[in-house]
């Protein structure tokens, strides 16, 4: 398996500009999400943290009561790659 390599600021931009809800600050796809509740943003995490699990690639988030906040990036690369950007599309599948 190859490793993902990090992507330049400019291909970055684009793309956050095709993912509806995210923006790319300090190295990372940052998204905060709000919930009725905690319950659905537990569930949300469940959701979310199966597909993460499938593709060996996990978000650094947190939650408080019902917010959710989401940061994507590939520590190997050391920022932002193709993997993030996909595990973002998923995350947004779920919504």
């Amino acid at each position: 398996m190859t490793r993902p390599k990090k992507l330049d600021e400019h291909h970055i931009e684009m793309k956050v500009g095709e993912l509806d809800g995210w923006s790319a600050l300090n190295g990372a796809l940052r998204r905060d999400v709000q919930f009725k509740d905690f319950v659905s943003a537990f569930g949300f995490m469940t959701r979310v943290a199966m597909e993460a699990e499938k593709m060996d690639h996990h978000p650094n988030w947190s939650n408080v009561y019902n917010k959710v906040s989401i940061e994507l990036s590939t520590h190997d690369a050391g920022g932002i790659t193709e993997l993030d950007f996909d595990l973002a599309e998923k995350i947004n599948q779920l919504l």
